[in-house]
């Protein structure tokens, strides 16, 4: 497999899932079912299509739940692995960081377990240039005012308007979170085993570099914050019962 050639992705299933519950505090997240499946298999089933072989996923609330349900993703011709952070989600810096040795790639694709996209993953099998390159949607009714501005080449900046949302989907160098404790202000998190801290200082320090970049997505997505979102997308795609 060449190095420019992505065949590894993580999927962030950590969290608690606070704004959904009642449904989260039995079941995690990325295990509820909508149109038919849990969240995260249709990320395994589309991962799977687009020819990535190995999957890491990071987890904490509830995460005795996940390897009876997923087992070790032989049934979507995939090698899942799991990043056990403990009780407490490390955030998406801390828990991207803390899979990287599991991981074993220099580059690889992320993807948020609550998350709902039609993205093709075969066209982002390609290292990023920089450091990140990331899929940008059109601001939701819940996040009008964005995340990133993203420019006419390309690049993806923290200032600058208009500015769209971050989809939660994006490619990554590990050199990213080199020296990471540099961007990230010290407090109990940062300074616990393993460190939590958030990928957004670590971002906006690439962003100043020059080294992120964006794709705007113009089609289906959905962040699953709520019981009603989740209720909404399961009667959009429902499949037909049989």
């Amino acid at each position: 497999m060449s190095d420019d050639v992505l065949d590894s992705a993580i999927i962030l299933a950590a969290g608690l899932g606070e704004r959904m519950r009642p449904l989260t505090t039995h079941t995690p997240k990325p295990l509820l079912y909508c149109g038919g499946k849990r969240l995260i298999e249709w990320h395994l089933e589309a991962l799977a299509r687009a020819g990535f072989s190995r999957v890491i996923i990071n987890i904490s609330h509830l995460a005795e739940q996940f390897e009876p349900a997923l087992g070790d993703g032989s049934r979507w011709g995939l090698s899942i692995l799991y990043s056990h952070e403990g009780a407490i989600p490390l955030e998406t810096g801390g828990g991207i960081w803390h899979a990287l040795p599991l991981l074993q790639r220099e580059q690889f694709l992320v993807v948020n377990g609550d998350v709902f996209c039609d993205v093709d993953f075969a066209n982002w099998r390609a290292s990023p240039a920089g450091l990140a390159r990331l899929l940008l949607v059109d601001n939701p009714p819940q996040h009008p005012a964005g995340d990133f501005h993203l420019d006419q080449f390309g690049q993806v900046f923290a200032e600058g308007s208009p500015k769209l949302t971050y989809s939660g989907i994006g490619t990554y160098r590990s050199a990213l979170w080199d020296d990471w404790q540099t961007q990230i202000a010290t407090d109990e998190a940062s300074l616990a085993t393993p460190p939590r801290f958030k990928l957004a200082p670590l971002l906006r320090r690439a962003m100043r570099m020059e080294g992120a970049e964006g794709i705007r997505h113009e089609g289906r997505w959905h962040d699953i914050g709520t019981p009603e979102r989740l209720y909404s997308l399961d009667a959009e795609i429902q499949t037909p019962r049989r």
